[in-house]
């Protein structure tokens, strides 16, 4: 099997996984720099493919590193943000944010569980790539400014 095949028939067995990470992520919500839960979180699914973490980052964020066959062939870097914004939900959804005035209105759910199937992916052919892949999970500080009624 080439390793495109194989990558896309992991991808097509994470997606359970993949959608079920998202909506935890979703429904717990963190600002920024207040993510404790969510590097929690990320830190045991990476823990649990087997990738060590390598240093936190930013206070709640964090590095981890996947070898490839030849670590001193360069480097790849791969990263998504973990924060959540000061917004209300109003979605009426089973995977609706349990945090008054927090939710992932950004996308950083969805940046955060596809950097999970990526690593869990990787990590399983890391022997058919050459370089070390970086992994970042960070904070973001997000500025939200007032726009004036019209």
């Amino acid at each position: 099997m080439t390793l495109l095949a194989k990558i896309k028939s992991l991808s097509e067995s994470l997606h359970g996984d993949v959608v079920k990470w998202r909506r935890y992520l979703h429904t717990n919500p963190e600002l920024s720099y207040e993510e404790h839960n969510t590097s929690k979180y990320v830190s045991t699914q990476l823990k649990n493919f087997g990738i060590d973490l390598q240093t936190p980052m930013a206070s709640t964020g964090l590095v981890a590193l996947i070898e490839g066959k030849n670590p001193t062939s360069g480097v790849v870097a791969l990263r998504a943000d973990m924060d959540a914004l000061p917004i209300q939900e109003s979605n009426d959804v089973g995977y609706k944010s349990t945090r008054a005035g927090v939710m992932h209105a950004c996308g950083h759910d969805v940046h955060t569980a596809s950097l999970l199937g990526t690593a869990k992916i990787l990590q399983q052919v890391r022997d058919q790539f050459e370089e070390p892949l970086n992994l970042f999970f960070n904070p973001v500080k997000k500025r939200i400014r007032e726009v004036p009624p019209i």
